[in-house]
């Protein structure tokens, strides 16, 4: 079974809810699978390292599990119309797998999750894509074939998959926000088997 690399970095648990719709949707592709990661968080002064296992969730990824995906979906929440910075450290580490065209040709897509519906979802996605672009990713967005997207209230744009959390932080993403989730995994896993 090929297996799509859904990682993430996720704060609130809206974009960790997020990854695993888009998990359900990449299994509902035959002879696919998800492989859940994530990115350890990074701060200017550290105490302590991390262990190398997080406490719950997903493990941290490695690079072999860039190597070993026959696609990627890579997930942040936004901070300030941007990728949160474990995220943004991950990719910048990536230098080798960068010269060794490690990702070059797989399909790849993104998600992100805001406080408000114009907090930044569609600037974050975009700067999310750019990093795999270098990479020779196969950018992959969701098309408005999905009928979700011309009607969602919340999130979910062409761009990537999104949610609106709320002033309350409520990490449980809407119908049309899971749909579109789900429509995105889908959608990556049918182009890396296609291209498997």
């Amino acid at each position: 079974m090929a297996e799509i690399l859904v990682l993430y970095y996720s704060r609130g648990g809206s974009v960790a809810r997020l990854a695993r719709q888009i998990a359900r949707g990449i299994g509902e592709v035959p002879g696919m699978g998800a492989r859940l990661r994530t990115v350890p968080p990074v701060a200017a002064v550290t105490q302590t390292a991390r262990p190398p296992v997080p406490d719950e969730g997903a493990p941290y990824v490695s690079v072999d599990d860039l190597a070993e995906c026959a696609g990627l979906l890579l997930g942040s929440p936004t901070r300030f119309g941007n990728m949160a910075a474990p995220v943004k450290h991950f990719l910048d580490g990536l230098g080798a797998e960068w010269v060794n065209g490690t990702l070059a040709g797989k399909p790849a897509g993104v998600f992100t999750s805001t406080a408000s519906l114009h907090g930044g979802q569609e600037s974050t996605l975009l700067s999310m894509q750019v990093p795999l672009l270098h990479h020779g990713c196969l950018i992959v967005g969701i098309p408005f074939t999905e009928p979700a997207l011309s009607h969602t209230t919340t999130g979910g744009t062409p761009y990537g998959a999104s949610h609106v959390a709320g002033a309350d932080d409520n990490p449980v993403p809407s119908e049309d926000e899971a749909i579109l989730a789900r429509a995105l995994g889908r959608r990556v896993a049918d182009i890396a088997r296609r291209l498997g």
